[in-house]
């Protein structure tokens, strides 16, 4: 999957969070979109994927297979990890599991066993989400993203509350995981993306 912007911008009231982006995503291509906080970092992302409405410019998405995708299908052909993502607090780590794969096909074909395994939350499997650590909770919505056969990733400050082991478990899936796939990551710190990530910084499209 590859995404194209056209003199793509956003603005809250007269105050341009980013404007004139003319860029393309290719599928296969890691990109670390970087700036300091509330440089609007989230906001791109999140018109990137369509959930903001861009002010102004154009925004495609086209698959290396089929051609172009509607605005309203790319959301089948992506996965997203953020801080603010909300889980269904009610359901245990099992429920939750199951109910992301009734939605997305798995990575590998892999179990809802063997995609807890993977989280490395195996201890967790009958816990309500709503009883796990803020990094737990991380984790699963990394894991989610991660083991979904999608074809584009998008990670926002994706080691938000993990600890140093944490981030090593998202550092080696990360690397297993991104091959074939277009991914961007929203981060202001060089340990979240690879080396040969592509930057992109906000600050040069104010």
């Amino acid at each position: 999957m590859n995404i194209v912007t056209e003199n793509l911008g956003k603005r809250f009231n007269r105050e341009w969070i980013f404007k004139k982006l003319n860029y393309t995503f290719e599928q296969g291509t890691c990109y670390a979109i970087t700036g300091p906080n509330g440089s609007g970092k989230s906001t791109l992302m999140q018109v990137l994927w369509g959930q903001v409405p861009q002010s102004q410019g154009q925004l495609s998405y086209t698959s290396t297979s089929n051609g172009a995708i509607p605005i309203d299908e790319c959301h089948q052909h992506l996965s997203i990890a953020t801080p603010y993502m909300e889980l269904i607090e009610e359901f245990t780590l099992e429920e939750m599991v199951n109910f992301h794969f009734k939605f997305k096909t798995t990575l590998n074909n892999e179990s809802a066993d063997e995609i807890i395994t993977r989280m490395a939350l195996d201890h967790a499997r009958k816990k309500q989400v709503s009883n796990f650590s803020s990094g737990m909770k991380q984790r699963l919505k990394l894991g989610l993203a991660f083991f979904s056969k999608t074809a584009a990733l998008f990670l926002d400050e994706p080691t938000s509350n993990l600890d140093k082991k944490a981030i090593e478990w998202y550092q080696v899936n990360l690397r297993a995981v991104a091959r074939e796939r277009l991914v961007l990551i929203a981060s202001n710190v060089d340990y979240e993306y690879p080396d040969e990530a592509k930057k992109l910084d906000l600050l040069d499209y104010k």
